[in-house]
């Protein structure tokens, strides 16, 4: 029998027309802390510490599709968190309809990401 690695998940690479920018926004909506910037890089964590974390890279070529991975929120009140973000600046792909229990939203960048609603038992 194989033995898994032993691997620690550090972070997450976002590409980005402007990392430092879209970084920040993230660590808004999330209430994480920044751990490294520079003129061209961000990383933020939940916590110093903690991770995994987000790592936004510069990229000169812009977004042309749907993500092949997006991050999913639960949030205590799906409602009130939605209009959290749009308030920060995201956008709103598409509205909750009878058997969809999320918000799809797009951050500055237009990258996706959805907010749940409450767990269904």
């Amino acid at each position: 029998m194989l033995k898994p690695m032993a691997l620690e998940w550090e972070q997450i690479i976002v590409d980005s027309a402007d990392p430092v920018a879209l970084g920040r926004w993230w660590a808004e909506a999330l209430g994480w802390v920044v751990v490294d910037e520079s003129e061209e890089i961000i990383e933020i964590r939940p916590e110093p510490d903690r991770m995994p974390g987000l790592l936004f890279v510069p990229v000169a070529e812009g977004k042309t599709s749907k993500n092949r991975l997006h991050p999913d929120f639960r949030p205590d009140d799906q409602e009130a968190e939605v209009a959290r973000l749009l308030s920060l600046g995201a956008r709103r792909v598409d509205t909750v309809q009878d058997e969809q229990h999320w918000v799809t939203l797009l951050d500055p960048e237009g990258n996706e990401f959805c907010v749940l609603g409450e767990r269904k038992s």
